[in-house]
């Protein structure tokens, strides 16, 4: 089928990687849903025809399929939320990252045709801890194993070849079943929730609606480089906690304290669960997007189904 290059006008031909995932599927239902064709890079052997076998970390994948798609969608990575940390699944979290992108841009760079959009994950864990800042695309990085991480990340991101249109979006938590919130979710449910720390520091969210809408509208925007995918309205981890309790109908009261997640939990703990990052979509809402959840309790109520 040959693609056509009026993306505003027409039903788009869409590679994503990592599309079993949590936003995969929720991005997915949402294209197909309003028209578009999607095409799935499964890892196994292919059993419909929409799925593409391919090898990220021996970079093996057909370039010739870049010739027929509109916009390749980048979400493949290692679950950040899978614990410990340790020294090898640092590394793993890195490489399934850079491994990933780098087999999508090298197969973009040989085809004869490459796709006009590309669009790849990133997060707003580039920021690192910025207490007491607004943060949007333009603040500097900050420091840390995970500004690190997404700073290779996107750097890889953008060995595209020179006439695609490359998007590094940075997700903050996503509320969705499954997500990065569900043990939270569970520890909730058994009536132990409670303050993270001080509870003051900042989690940027977002509702998995609207992380996968936010990519949708990526697709045919004519934003480059990175763009925050997070909600309009910032969040204390206290006041997302408080919410997913309330909607629960559990106590709130169990504060667990600060060095206390740093002692068992280490690094992840204090960059996951304690860092503070005011994220706020600039971008995205001067390009014109308007979200379905504007304040996480809207988002956390959704979630979980009321």
């Amino acid at each position: 089928m040959p693609r056509t290059r009026r993306q505003k006008e027409s039903q788009l031909r869409v590679l994503i990687s990592g599309a079993s995932g949590l936003i995969g599927t929720e991005l997915t239902r949402q294209l197909e849903a309003t028209g578009h064709t999607v095409l799935r890079l499964v890892r196994r052997r292919p059993q419909a025809e929409n799925e593409v076998n391919w090898a990220p970390t021996a970079r093996i994948l057909d370039f010739t399929l870049m010739n027929s798609v509109d916009a390749v969608v980048n979400l493949s990575g290692a679950s950040l939320a899978r614990l410990p940390w340790t020294a090898d699944y640092r590394k793993q979290i890195l490489s399934s990252r850079i491994e990933t992108t780098h087999a999508l841009t090298d197969a973009m760079r040989m085809a004869s045709s490459p796709p006009p959009v590309f669009l790849s994950a990133s997060a707003v864990g580039i920021y690192g801890d910025r207490p007491g800042e607004r943060l949007t695309e333009e603040s500097l990085r900050g420091s840390g194993f995970l500004a690190d991480v997404v700073s290779a990340w996107e750097q890889a991101a953008h060995l595209a070849p020179e006439k695609t249109r490359v998007v590094t979006f940075r997700s903050g938590i996503v509320l969705g079943h499954g997500g990065a919130l569900s043990r939270l979710e569970t520890i909730t449910k058994l009536g132990l929730g409670g303050p993270m720390g001080s509870g003051g520091q900042h989690w940027p969210w977002i509702s998995l609606y609207d992380e996968a809408a936010a990519i949708r509208h990526l697709l045919t925007s004519q934003l480059s480089g990175p763009v925050n995918v997070v909600g309009p309205t910032p969040a204390t981890a206290d006041r997302i906690s408080k919410s997913i309790a309330s909607e629960l109908h559990r106590p709130y009261r169990f504060a667990v304290p600060e060095r206390l997640i740093s002692l068992t939990m280490r690094e992840a703990g204090d960059q996951l669960l304690l860092a503070s990052a005011k994220v706020v979509p600039e971008r995205l809402l001067a390009d014109g997007f308007s979200f379905r959840h504007e304040t996480a309790e809207s988002a956390i109520a959704d979630m979980l189904g009321r």
